[in-house]
C-alpha cells in the first residue's frame, strides 16, 4: 500500500517543521509539503495531486484554518491544530469540513495515530469539543427534528444514521445492529446520498443542529481524549 501523504499547514515554523519531522519518520507517512498560510495550502492542493491528510493550524495570516479547510475538504481530509481544546471556532471548523481536532502540544504518538485513523475515515472529537459543539448549536435547535422517514431513509437508515449521529463506528453500528460491515458501509452511503451530505462529519454535524441527537447524552458519551468517530 501507497503511504498516506500529507502536508501541514502552520505560520509557526518550529510547529510546522515538527509535525513534519514526526510524521515523515514514520514508513506509512509521507509528507509531501509544508504550507506558511492558508493561502499557500490551497494553492499547493489544488497545484498537484491531493494529499491525503493536511493538518491546518486554526489562526494563520491571509488565509485562516477554517476557510482554507472549506476549499480543500472536499479533496483533502482536514486535521485541525488548536492552542486550546475549547477553541471557539469547533462548530465553524466542523461545518466547513474539519475530520477532527488535535492539539498543538499532542504527544508525538498520538499525532501519528490521529493522522492514521482520520485518513481510514475516523472523525475526531475530544470530550471538550463535543461540550463545546453541544453548547454551541443547543440555542439554535429546532423545536421539532426532521421527519428522516419524510426525507427518505428507510427504517433501518434511520437506526444506522441514529448511531452514526452519536458516534458510533461502522464495526459498532454493524455488531450493534446485528449487520455485515459493508452492509453498513452502503446504509451510510445512503443517508449521505438522501440527507444531501458530503460527509460523516457533516451528519454528525447535521444530528446536532437539526435535534436528532439527545445533547444530554451524546455529551455523556464522548469520555477519552481524542475518541475517534467512525
Amino acid at each position: 500500500m501507497r503511504p498516506i501523504r500529507v502536508v501541514v499547514a502552520d505560520d509557526q515554523p518550529i510547529i510546522r517543521d515538527g509535525f513534519a519531522a514526526v510524521l515523515g519518520a514514520q514508513v506509512d507517512l509521507e509528507v509531501v509539503g509544508r504550507a506558511a498560510d492558508g493561502i499557500d495550502l490551497v494553492e499547493m492542493i489544488e497545484s498537484g495531486p491531493a494529499p491525503d491528510i493536511a493538518l491546518v493550524d486554526i489562526r494563520m495570516p491571509r488565509l485562516d484554518g477554517i476557510a482554507a479547510t472549506a476549499r480543500i475538504s472536499g479533496r483533502t481530509k482536514v486535521l485541525i491544530l488548536t492552542t486550546f481544546d475549547l477553541d471557539e471556532y469547533v462548530h465553524d471548523a466542523l461545518v466547513a469540513g474539519a475530520s477532527g481536532f488535535l492539539l498543538k502540544d499532542v504527544p508525538a504518538d498520538r499525532l501519528v495515530e490521529a493522522v492514521r485513523l482520520v485518513a481510514e475515515g475516523s472523525l475526531l472529537l475530544g470530550p471538550t469539543i463535543t461540550r463545546r459543539l453541544v453548547q454551541e448549536v443547543a440555542t439554535r435547535r429546532p423545536p421539532d427534528p426532521p421527519d428522516l422517514g419524510a426525507l427518505g431513509l428507510t427504517a433501518r437508515e434511520q437506526q444506522v444514521f441514529a448511531l452514526l449521529a452519536r458516534g458510533r463506528s461502522n464495526r459498532e453500528v454493524a455488531d450493534e445492529l446485528f449487520l455485515a460491515v459493508e452492509t453498513v458501509k452502503s446504509h451510510v452511503s445512503e443517508v449521505l446520498r438522501k440527507l444531501e451530505l458530503r460527509d460523516r462529519v457533516q451528519a454528525v454535524v447535521y444530528a446536532y443542529d437539526s435535534g436528532l441527537v439527545p445533547v444530554e447524552v451524546d455529551a455523556a458519551t464522548s469520555t477519552a481524549p481524542g475518541r475517534p468517530v467512525g
